[in-house]
C-alpha cells in the first residue's frame, strides 16, 4: 500500500525545505534531467521530466543549491514513487541519500535552516 504524500511527510525524521531546481539524475551512468521540489539532509523529492521506464533503485545525483556555485555530487536510493494527477501528470520519486560528503550535508542543513527562518 502506497502512503499518500501527507501521510509520508508525517513519517519523515529530518526537516525539509522547499526547493525548485533542475538536476542531473544518473541511471546506468546516463544523466537525465529532473526537478527537485523539496530537500533535507536525508534526501530529495523529484519530479521526472524525461526519462525512460526503469527499475533502477540506485541513482547518482548532481545539483547546486540556490545561491551556491558548488556542485554537489551524491548517490541515493529511490525509496518511494507516486504520481500526481495534476495538469502535468508527472511521476515523482523520493530519493534517500546513501553517499554524501559531510561538507555537502552541512551545506544542505544550512539551506534547510535558512529556509525555515524565511531567508
Amino acid at each position: 500500500m502506497q502512503l499518500g504524500r501527507d501521510q509520508m511527510s508525517d513519517k519523515r525524521k529530518a526537516k525539509r525545505a522547499p526547493i525548485d531546481i533542475y538536476l542531473n539524475k544518473y541511471m546506468g551512468g546516463v544523466p537525465y534531467l529532473t526537478r527537485a521540489s523539496d530537500i533535507s539532509q536525508d534526501g530529495l523529492s523529484l519530479a521526472q521530466l524525461i526519462e525512460p521506464q526503469h527499475t533502477a533503485r540506485r541513482v547518482g545525483l548532481q545539483f547546486q543549491l540556490p545561491g551556491s556555485e558548488e556542485v554537489i555530487y551524491a548517490e541515493g536510493e529511490v525509496v518511494r514513487e507516486w504520481a500526481e494527477l495534476d495538469a502535468a501528470s508527472r511521476e515523482h520519486s523520493g530519493v534517500r541519500f546513501t553517499l554524501l560528503t559531510e561538507r555537502h550535508r552541512r551545506m544542505i542543513d544550512a539551506y534547510v535552516s535558512r529556509s525555515a527562518q524565511g531567508n
